[in-house]
């Protein structure tokens, strides 16, 4: 069966339980499968081991490990090694109430596909698992404009100044579909912009991503800032985006 066509399975990792319930109904509500809770880092750790979910919502700042480590921990499992014969990684969306640069920047490169504030309505969180699944990147849109912001003055001291990536492997067409992703582009627009399919789309982000070598959009997108491919939107111009 394809993948697509069947629920999300999904693990809940916050320390509030009153926080993991009302994910778990709103989830619920909308045919998502909620496979396993977790109120720490650790045990987020040994329920995604346990039950191979889709997409873990992971909650930053909890007790024993926090979110950004749980995430590389998840994603380091030896079980995804075996490529596409054996279980796929799943996809972490980051949930926090702390709307924080050093957040942003952590979260994405410790591997998470998405980024949202707990603030996000029922509606957006389950489209945004729904989203996250298929492979597209999800970012609310105040972090995306400050991680644009970010990528194009430079890391964090703390983390070193990203290196100028080379985007000689892509085609002109693969770079300006890279261009379109890292403006927030999804399959479905970037399909309507080039006026192809979406299975064309999938085969050129595909290939992006393998020239790239990396893991999925989010770190496309952040190619595509450190190449300089994508230039931040004129500060007036941020301040009138919804």
């Amino acid at each position: 069966m394809n993948q697509a066509s069947t629920a999300p399975r999904v693990v809940i990792a916050d320390d509030q339980a009153l926080v993991r319930a009302g994910f778990r109904m709103i989830l619920a509500a909308d045919d998502i499968d909620v496979v396993g809770e977790a109120a720490d880092g650790l045990e987020a750790v040994e329920q995604v081991a346990r039950t191979r979910p889709d997409v873990v919502l992971m909650d930053i700042r909890m007790p024993r490990l926090d979110g950004l480590e749980a995430t590389r921990r998840i994603l380091a499992d030896p079980a995804y090694a075996a490529g596409e014969d054996g279980p796929q990684p799943p996809r972490v969306i980051i949930l926090t109430t702390f709307d924080l640069d050093r957040y942003v920047y952590e979260a994405l490169t410790s591997g998470a596909a998405g980024f949202l504030l707990k603030n996000v309505t029922p509606e957006h969180l389950a489209a945004s698992v729904r989203l996250v699944r298929t492979g597209d990147a999800l970012l609310a849109p105040t972090i995306t404009r400050r991680l644009v912001e970010r990528f194009t003055r430079g890391a964090p001291q703390e983390h070193g100044s990203p290196g100028r990536r080379d985007l000689s492997a892509l085609t002109s067409r693969e770079i300006e579909v890279l261009e379109q992703m890292a403006r927030g582009l999804s399959n479905t627009e970037l399909a309507e912009r080039f006026q192809v399919s979406q299975a064309t789309i999938k085969t050129h982000v595909a290939r992006i991503l393998t020239k790239l070598r990396v893991r999925d959009r989010v770190q496309a997108v952040i190619a595509a800032y450190e190449a300089g491919l994508v230039t931040p939107e004129p500060v007036k111009a941020e301040r009138t985006m919804p």
